[in-house]
């Protein structure tokens, strides 16, 4: 169990249940966990082997994170966007059941640029919120505007940003893979060659990110403008984007960077850039799990 129950925002003890399916290492999953610690609802975790995946058998939907949440009756979630949406609106909003909060989040079939079929979601980045809810949570549009749209930067550029920095060179692939084998669901045979054909597939598969989302010759450098970026959109007269408490995007870009954390390129960003002052009062914030909802 991670995060305190101290917290729980107008829920009555034991209403919401929650099980988290996750990788450790997943920027997604991470995402998730940010938010969750955050408002102060505990949750069990199931580690998935990424090899196998049995744990996660039971569902059609074969990526993670997914959430199964039982408030009165059981659902799934999926999407880590999705989750982090449909959970804060039934936090807030006591209108609608959370099996009708989700179905305003509807799976869309779409065909990426290389041909593969995949499923987008719709709203995906909304609240589903009454006017007067609306209001006191976005007292004016602009802030709602502009969460909504560093959330979706955190999904479409940085979380591509990792895989490169961590698997830059074949020593760095092998640090984090040795990572990922520590902190994931391996055997000790299947995590010995997971450590080391994975390092070495990861290598070649972030060079091949790398071209695909157009990124320099020293990956480093769009690591440290986005963060810069971040950072000087959050700007000096504000400790995080929601003002004197995260919101939505801080906690998505926090969770996306985390999972760096031991790691040469996270040491690399925290020298090189002005991310570190945010970094560590998200990371206080977290600790406490003191959301107001």
């Amino acid at each position: 169990m991670e995060a305190s129950d101290l917290f729980l925002p107008q829920l009555p003890a034991g209403s919401l249940q929650l099980t988290l399916y996750q990788y450790k290492t997943c920027p997604f999953c991470s995402k998730v966990r940010a938010f969750l610690d955050y408002h102060g609802l505990p949750y069990e975790i199931v580690e998935v082997n990424p090899i196998m995946r049995k744990e996660i058998k039971f569902s059609s939907y074969r990526k993670v994170p997914i959430l199964l949440a039982n408030a009165g009756s059981p659902l799934q979630l999926n999407d880590s966007s999705v989750i982090i949406s449909a959970i804060k609106t039934y936090l807030i909003s006591k209108r609608n059941t959370l099996e009708e909060i989700v179905s305003f989040y509807p799976p869309m079939k779409t065909v990426t640029e290389q041909g593969k079929e995949v499923f987008e979601y719709g709203n995906k980045y909304w609240l589903m919120l009454d006017e007067k809810e609306t209001k006191r949570i976005y007292p004016v549009n602009e802030v709602r505007v502009e969460e909504m749209k560093w959330r979706k930067w955190a999904d479409d550029w940085l979380v591509h940003l990792i895989s490169p920095n961590v698997y830059r060179t074949p020593r760095e692939a092998l640090a984090s893979f040795d990572y990922i084998v520590r902190e994931g669901k391996f055997g000790t045979v299947e995590g010995f060659f997971a450590k080391y054909l994975g390092a070495v597939a990861m290598f070649f598969i972030s060079k091949r990110l790398k071209k695909r989302h157009h990124l320099r010759d020293d990956v480093r450098e769009d690591l440290y403008e986005a963060v810069n970026e971040w950072v000087k959109a959050v700007g000096k007269h504000r400790l995080f984007m929601g003002g004197n408490q995260p919101n939505l995007a801080d906690l998505a870009v926090y969770g996306v960077l985390r999972v760096m954390e031991g790691l040469e390129a996270f040491d690399d960003m925290m020298v090189h850039t002005k991310i570190q002052p945010w970094y560590q009062r998200m990371e206080e914030v977290i600790q406490r799990g003191e959301a107001a909802v």
